[in-house]
């Protein structure tokens, strides 16, 4: 295992760095502090080749160039202070509303104006992994609570890359973290519509006309949904023209560690199996994702060319009634893991 360091340039006068994982098989994982941000994961193929299957920059200036900041696909970065949306921007905890940025339409979408995807992270080089820490002020973005945050990535010779998420708060707050890591396992030579997805789950939450969830469950029994069995993304374009914007939940236990999702891309060879210990997961096949976004060396990203797997709690949690673990309590520990295994 080999762990470097370099410059990725600076933002507002704070430097930002670029960290390099390395294994012993030729999987190569690069993140900056700035967002928590994976930026490239190169991974063999079964051919003795190589490629980079994340959407992301190999620069820092790509990130805020006129074409990502306008389409906001998130590429890489660490979500928070909660993933997915907030119906109406707004949610009550302990008797108080609360009103938070309402970026998304009517509604509130991953941690705001400035979530933590667009901090800058405190970073330090642990025993061969790298730990990122975070302290968010009481009533950023509108969230109540001092709210300290650690995320460690590990990259290992089984070729798992994990994250592990740790907090702590002095007052209730929402809180729901994410990794927002877009996979093309082909190294983008082709759209994802023939690579095969399993997904352990037998519902779903349906959501409203603004796309949010309000906690009703769709059983995927009998319907295109139902990837409990290996088959193509392509599936569910014969009915659905945008694909995949679907919130799964896990049937396993609340808080259990297992084996969640699979995906394969026959050409490469290469899969990726998803360990979580997650509630739920938000699947998404990239329909928003701009066509004019593309690697400085030449990949081309954009609608369908990449998949996200954004295992998290449930997506308006705070205002659906029984959705587990949504509001970490004052003096709590928030705990939560995600493993990604590649193979080829």
């Amino acid at each position: 295992m080999n762990v470097s360091k370099a410059p990725f340039g600076s933002i507002d006068g704070v430097e930002v760095d670029l960290y390099t994982l390395e294994n012993d098989n030729g999987v190569v994982a690069k993140i900056t502090n700035y967002g928590g941000i994976v930026t490239s994961l190169v991974v063999p193929d079964s051919q003795g080749g190589s490629a980079d299957i994340v959407c992301g920059f190999d620069t820092l200036d790509g990130y805020f160039a006129d074409a990502y900041k306008a389409n906001s696909p998130y590429f890489g970065c660490i979500v928070g202070r909660y993933a997915g949306r907030i119906k109406d921007a707004k949610f009550t905890v302990d008797g108080v509303e609360y009103q938070v940025a309402a970026n998304d339409g009517t509604n509130h979408i991953h941690g705001g104006i400035k979530g933590f995807d667009k901090c800058v992270w405190d970073a330090e080089v642990v025993d061969d992994s790298l730990t990122l820490m975070l302290s968010s002020p009481d009533g950023d973005e509108g969230y109540p609570g001092k709210v300290d945050v650690t995320v460690v990535y590990s990259l290992t010779n089984d070729n798992e890359l994990a994250i592990s998420y740790s907090a702590t708060t002095d007052k209730a707050t929402p809180l729901s973290l994410t990794n927002h890591t877009y996979f093309n396992l082909g190294g983008f030579q082709d759209k994802i519509l023939n690579h095969k997805a399993m997904i352990v789950s037998d519902k779903l939450l349906t959501v409203d006309e603004t796309n949010v969830q309000l906690g009703e469950e769709f059983p995927v029994a009998g319907t295109v949904w139902d990837y409990n069995a290996s088959k193509p993304f392509g599936d569910v374009f014969e009915e659905k023209a945008m694909g995949f914007e679907t919130y799964y939940i896990f049937s396993k236990p609340v808080g259990s560690f297992e084996k969640v999702a699979a995906f394969s891309d026959e050409a490469s060879g290469r899969s990726l199996e998803v360990f979580s210990s997650e509630p739920s997961m938000l699947m998404y096949t990239g329909f928003y994702t701009s066509d004019e976004l593309k690697r400085e060396s030449g990949a081309q990203f954009g609608q369908f060319r990449a998949f996200c797997c954004e295992t998290s709690k449930y997506p308006n949690g705070p205002n659906i009634a029984g959705a587990p673990d949504s509001v970490l309590e004052a003096g709590a520990s928030y705990s939560s893991k995600t493993v990604f295994k590649l193979s080829w």
